[in-house]
């Protein structure tokens, strides 16, 4: 039986979660007996086309079986899709909304599917956060993803759909890496309107982005430092050595576990090629609160409403 070969296209190899998602992969294609090569994107979508371009339209000998990526810009690349399919390359969408797919199936005898994170209850998990560690309700400073991700949109609108009225949101946009968050919140505080806006909460889509704004407001004079780096912090993607160590330090509040999914993808690829098994369009992957809301809610009552609503001024 002919080796397979698959090839994972990632938004950058700076991002914790995709870090996470190359060494899934990896792990997974030892244990399958499969090759396997990881690309990366540096977060620039034409780049990314352009790399799995260079893949689709090679020798036949080169072309790998399929083909996972997960977008690095606001499109699923259909276009790319179609030429992929067409050189009989099984295609993977993560953690996006791709609405061809459907209609890519009719038309082909490959693996076409996605999978990714159940985005909007990762952002349902996280407007409950918000409702437990500022119990009496206050001011937000929201970090999202980019403007043209999907997962951003969807993650903002489960938080919305579950945060208390009481709670108000300043929304700020970075590209995933702690590095365009210390620039964004950098930015921000230079303006005027920062020194007369209160926050409570500084909440981000991903924990890099969170580390990012730490940094941001750790570089601030010392009185100023002190009074923004008592208020709680929280993220997404609640990694083992990142997020998850995070929460246990203290530097961060809260974040949602969300599994990396190029793993299961490699999975599904390798036992539908296999043995010919039909893969559904589309599978979500649950996420997880840590700590637990229940935990969260019982140090609310523990340590007093009054003491977990902390105000800073830029």
């Amino acid at each position: 039986m002919k080796k397979l070969s698959f090839l994972v296209s990632l938004t950058n190899n700076e991002n914790d979660y995709q870090q996470e998602q190359a060494a899934a992969a990896e792990k997974a294609a030892r244990r399958l007996g499969v090759d396997l090569q990881i690309v990366h994107a540096n977060s620039d979508a034409v780049t990314q086309s352009q790399q799995l371009l260079h893949f689709i339209q090679g020798s036949a000998s080169s072309r790998p079986d399929a083909i996972v990526f997960e977008p690095a810009g606001g499109t699923g690349f259909p276009q790319v899709a179609r030429a992929a399919v067409a050189a009989d390359i099984g295609w993977v969408v993560l953690n996006h909304q791709a609405d061809y797919l459907a209609q890519l199936r009719k038309s082909c005898h490959v693996p076409v599917f996605s999978i990714s994170s159940d985005h909007r209850e990762i952002g349902k998990i996280q407007g409950t956060q918000f409702a437990q560690l500022l119990p009496q309700g206050g001011s937000i400073l929201y970090i999202e993803g980019p403007t043209n991700s999907s997962a951003a949109h969807e993650r903002t609108a489960g938080m919305n759909s579950t945060k208390p009225a009481n709670i108000q949101v300043k929304t700020m946009h970075a590209s995933w890496t702690e590095e365009s968050a210390h620039r964004a919140v950098t930015s921000w505080l230079r303006l005027r309107t920062s020194k007369e806006t209160i926050i409570d909460l500084v909440g981000a889509q991903d924990d890099s982005m969170a580390a990012g704004a730490r940094k941001a407001f750790a570089e601030l004079p010392e009185g100023d430092r002190e009074r923004w780096l008592k208020i709680p912090f929280t993220g997404c993607d609640g990694l083992p050595k990142t997020g998850q160590s995070w929460v246990r330090s203290g530097l961060l509040a809260a974040t949602i576990y969300v599994p990396p999914n190029t793993d299961i993808a490699l999975e599904m690829l390798t036992e539908a090629i296999r043995t010919g098994s039909v893969l559904p369009e589309s599978k979500l992957i649950t996420p997880e609160s840590i700590p637990s809301v229940e935990e969260l809610a019982a140090r609310a009552a523990k340590v007093g409403t009054g003491k977990l609503h902390l105000s800073a001024r830029a």
